[in-house]
């Protein structure tokens, strides 16, 4: 059974969202939030395996929410909700910590599904929506002068988290970062499906990562990323 706490200004929203969880089994509704910071509260008290956040909301909006909750060391994993495909609450949201994205137009199975994929521990924004975020990033950065890019490649070979990698597991990473699936850092690398599953598990310990998305923002911020857009597919 998954335990969720359902976050949202609107309590209408908060009751639609209540009623499809309600409906489905193998999920339970454990409480409700009407505000960012009655969110963080109620995830102390309660400690839902998922908190289904809603991001644009008066006074504390669902990004502090998010960012508090994850540094409290909770075991809660935040799933957000938003009206806004891609925005800037979205990403901002991914760097607070959450575990993924959706639409709340989502329908619902997808919905479900991503609730129980956050719980068990993965991330619930698809390869083809990785490179759509990625994208959307790389679009604000500026394009990098030739120091710029010397200095990017100086904390790759420095950054604590990535000292552990060995070279395989930092193509792996790079793959990761361009938005490819698991078979396609397959087919790139030469290597199958399983192996590259070990490597990713093991990028993900290594430097830290909470899930997949979380390893591709470190992949930016460390600059062991390519600094050219993700390849449309």
């Amino acid at each position: 059974m998954t335990t969720v706490l359902i976050v949202d200004d609107q309590p209408l929203q908060r009751l639609g969202f209540r009623l499809l969880l309600e409906a489905d089994p193998g999920t339970t509704v454990v409480g409700e939030a009407g505000h960012g910071a009655e969110a963080v509260e109620r995830t102390a008290a309660l400690r839902p395996d998922v908190v289904l956040m809603d991001i644009r909301m008066p006074g504390m909006d669902g990004v502090e929410a998010t960012r508090r909750i994850v540094a409290s060391g909770s075991r809660s994993r935040v799933l957000v909700l938003t009206t806004f495909d891609l925005d800037e609450y979205a990403y901002g949201a991914l760097r607070a910590g959450a575990s993924g994205f959706l639409l709340k137009d989502a329908l619902p199975d997808e919905l479900l599904a991503g609730i129980r994929a956050v719980a068990a521990g993965d991330a619930v924004v698809a390869p083809a929506l990785t490179r759509r975020l990625l994208d959307t990033f790389i679009q604000r950065v500026p394009a990098p002068s030739e120091h710029a890019l010397s200095d990017r490649a100086g904390r790759a070979e420095t950054d604590a988290r990535l000292a552990a990698l060995t070279g395989r597991e930092r193509e792996v990473l790079s793959a990761m970062a361009r938005g490819l699936t698991n078979g396609e850092i397959a087919e790139l690398l030469v290597l199958s499906e399983s192996t590259i599953k070990t490597y990713v598990s093991r990028v993900l310990t290594r430097i830290g990562a909470r899930d997949r998305v979380h390893a591709v923002i470190i992949a930016y911020e460390t600059g062991i990323a390519r600094t050219d857009r993700p390849p449309s597919r």
